[in-house]
């Protein structure tokens, strides 16, 4: 086999800073060690020892009783939301939410789910909100809110870290009247990093939660489900039926093992290059980031105001070599993540700021 580099090569001329998502990451030598000398078994019927392993290692970081591997972060988060909510019955979340603007209408093809939403600023939990649209005394007139789903680090909202507080209250509230709360935390991890918030304390304010491995963990596959022993057991049964029923998958769980003991904390490295591209755009542009705003690896910028629409500024940067993402009609996103150096990162610094100051 040849060798894998832990990290990609410094930036030079031609340099490529890809930051459309952290999504991108590539196993390191080291992991792909791991995955190969895995031991495995046949996991549709839980022998597979390294995945057992996984589970109960997420498991516990989190504070719940049991763990199921999923292959995707979106079928972590459908299997979450099936369980509380029945045919018929609806998801309150806000209106930025993965588990609606980019899980294909998933919630309701397969599990005739319906959804509402309110609207938020920044991805930010906003309790009152959800507890207003959420109906829980409908009878026979109105269809029944049965789960909050809320996000954290928020995605499409910047990177965004919910207020503990916030998600203690969601918590309290919902069990009130009757709602269940999941929590699509597929970047847990860098609220965690960010804060120094215990996983598990987060994870205490859900009955479920779903977190990624594939992302800024840098595994090349898998997220886990996490709740009670009787969840994990019916979204076993779940997750077949969605055909995500998996056999010798120990060697992409050897992976997320990897990942969660040797790259978990180098998280803080994404944040800070993150945060040093922003103050460097707002010392150009004032109006594209409010870099208190950036709470981790997620830079969403406002572009409209420079003269651009979403799409033309990400070609422009694009062919200046620093990839990302539209997000909107006037705004971008861009990712940092364990296989974009500082080299790259000062590349991405000077080319958005010379293309937000273009224009004026």
């Amino acid at each position: 086999m040849s060798a894998v580099p832990d990290k990609v090569e410094s930036a030079g001329p031609g340099v490529i800073a890809d930051l459309r998502s952290d999504t991108l990451t590539r196993p390191t030598e080291a992991m792909r060690q791991a995955m190969a000398w895995a031991e495995v078994g046949d996991d549709v019927y839980a022998e597979d020892p390294t995945v057992l392993a996984l589970q109960r290692q997420v498991a516990d970081l989190l504070g719940h009783e049991d763990a199921l591997f999923t292959p995707t972060g979106s079928m972590a988060n459908q299997l979450g939301v099936r369980l509380h909510v029945a045919p018929g019955q609806e998801l309150v979340t806000d209106d930025l939410a993965h588990v609606l603007r980019a899980e294909m209408g998933a919630a309701a093809v397969l599990s005739g789910i319906s959804a509402r939403s309110y609207p938020t600023v920044g991805g930010l939990l906003d309790v009152d909100a959800a507890m207003t649209l959420a109906v829980t005394d409908g009878g026979a007139y109105q269809v029944g809110t049965s789960c909050v789903v809320v996000e954290n680090t928020h995605n499409f909202g910047g990177g965004t870290v919910q207020p503990l507080e916030s998600m203690q209250e969601l918590h309290r509230r919902a069990h009130e009247r009757g709602m269940a709360v999941h929590l699509d935390g597929a970047r847990l991890w860098n609220a965690h990093v960010a804060t120094g918030v215990p996983l598990a304390d987060y994870a205490a304010c859900a009955d479920t939660v779903s977190v990624c491995l594939s992302k800024g963990l840098g595994a090349p596959v898998g997220s886990l489900l996490v709740g009670s022993a009787d969840r994990m057991a019916e979204a076993r049964v779940w997750r077949k039926r969605f055909g995500g029923g998996m056999r010798q998958v120990g060697i992409l769980a050897a992976a997320g093992r990897y990942a969660l003991e040797h790259q978990l904390e180098r998280l803080a490295e994404d944040h800070a290059r993150c945060q040093q591209v922003a103050q460097a755009v707002v010392a150009v542009r004032p109006d594209a980031v409010d870099p208190t705003a950036v709470h981790t690896n997620i830079l969403v910028l406002q572009v409209a105001p420079a003269g651009w629409t979403g799409a033309d500024f990400i070609a422009a940067a694009g062919e200046r070599g620093v990839l990302g993402y539209a997000t909107g009609p006037g705004s971008v996103r861009f990712v940092w993540h364990l296989d974009v150096d500082d080299a790259q990162t000062d590349h991405a610094a000077a080319v958005l700021g010379e293309l937000l100051s273009s224009r004026d």
